[in-house]
């Protein structure tokens, strides 16, 4: 399989699909300019012209309103926010329109239309930019959302999300898009509401998405060294979740780990830390427990980052904690080689 970023990845998904299908189109803020939305969309309106693929005026509500027409009008958009903050300007289309359509109708309409939202990151990107909100989307009936960590699962399930007959949330962390895999080609897909066992252990059940499992990935090989299993698991998707794989890993190992990249409270974590509580009760050793953002903005200024985000060493520590023995996790941290607010030599900026 060729090997390819994440960015590559969803291009060529967007690829695929408007070559499948004459009704796919692709649109939104920066669309058709010379970066292509961080690479996403590059080009890709030279190919298949400007009646599929083009840009929009700044008008977030308007454009996701024309989404949700042209879907009930027969055609797939796929509409890019390159913010997910920006996205907020048009909830009533997303939360009243597009997500109730299908329920209002009887069933008899769907709203086929896949929104996708990128999650920023470090260099003051700050309170307004930065907001990973997929437990907001997650609440409401009738949307599914989904947050890739692999450039695989990033074309997977784009291109399920596309041809999927409800609305899809599809959530991109800005710093995954550099990063590379090998990638199937073709008309490869992945099915929603499905997680994936990236790590067999039987210690300790870490559940994670986004950007959260690849530094769960470093904490977890980290541990190996000491002797530690972890059962990782990613789970692609925040609705629906992927149940049966969560509970059967807690009953194998009685520990819970949840990482998220949203707010704590009343987060993507709190929910399974709940569900598992719930359904697993008599399976735990001990309180499951969960990593996610404080309950404050993110600042714009380094300075007041540098403990904002969790990290791999505490991932560790929390590992350590649910196992009730210390765990080294020095050399962890200081094996990270970039600031904080970067996550590699290729990262140049926000936008």
């Amino acid at each position: 399989m060729p090997v390819m970023s994440y960015a590559a990845a969803i291009r060529d998904a967007l690829d695929v699909a408007l070559a499948r299908d004459p009704g796919v189109i692709v649109y939104g803020l920066g669309v058709t300019d010379p970066k292509g939305v961080f690479g996403t969309t590059l080009n890709l309106h030279q190919t298949f012209g400007p009646a599929r693929v083009f840009d929009m005026p700044t008008s977030e509500n308007a454009m996701t309103g024309i989404g949700v027409g042209a879907a009930l009008g027969g055609l797939r958009p796929v509409l890019t926010h390159q913010r997910l903050d920006f996205a907020l300007l048009s909830l009533d289309q997303i939360v009243n329109n597009a997500a109730k359509w299908h329920f209002m109708f009887g069933g008899r309409r769907s709203v086929p239309l896949t929104i996708r939202m990128i999650i920023g990151r470090g260099w003051g990107q700050g309170p307004t930019h930065s907001q990973s909100l997929q437990a907001w989307f997650g609440h409401i009936p009738g949307l599914k959302v989904v947050m890739p960590t692999t450039a695989a699962d990033a074309k997977g399930l784009l291109l399920e999300s596309i041809f999927d007959d409800d609305p899809v949330i599809f959530l991109e962390h800005r710093w995954l898009h550099n990063m590379t895999g090998e990638v199937p080609g073709g008309d490869h897909r992945v099915a929603i509401g499905s997680a994936s066992r990236l790590r067999a252990g039987g210690d300790v059940t870490i559940a994670a998405l986004s950007l959260m499992t690849v530094e769960a990935l470093h904490a977890v090989d980290h541990l190996a060294g000491q002797g530690i299993a972890c059962d990782l698991i990613d789970l692609r998707s925040v609705r629906p979740i992927d149940w049966p794989v969560i509970e059967a890993s807690v009953r194998r190992t009685g520990r819970l780990l949840v990482l998220d990249t949203g707010y704590t409270t009343g987060g993507v974590a709190a929910e399974i830390v709940t569900h598992v509580v719930e359904s697993c009760w008599s399976d735990l050793r001990v309180s499951p427990q969960r990593l996610a953002m404080p309950d404050s903005p993110e600042s714009t200024s380094p300075a007041l980052t540098e403990s904002y985000h969790v990290r791999a060493a505490d991932i560790a520590a929390a590992v350590g904690s649910l196992l009730g023995r210390p765990v080294e996790t020095a050399s962890l941290a200081a094996a990270r080689r970039h600031p904080h607010d970067v996550p590699g030599d290729w990262f140049k900026g926000p936008f």
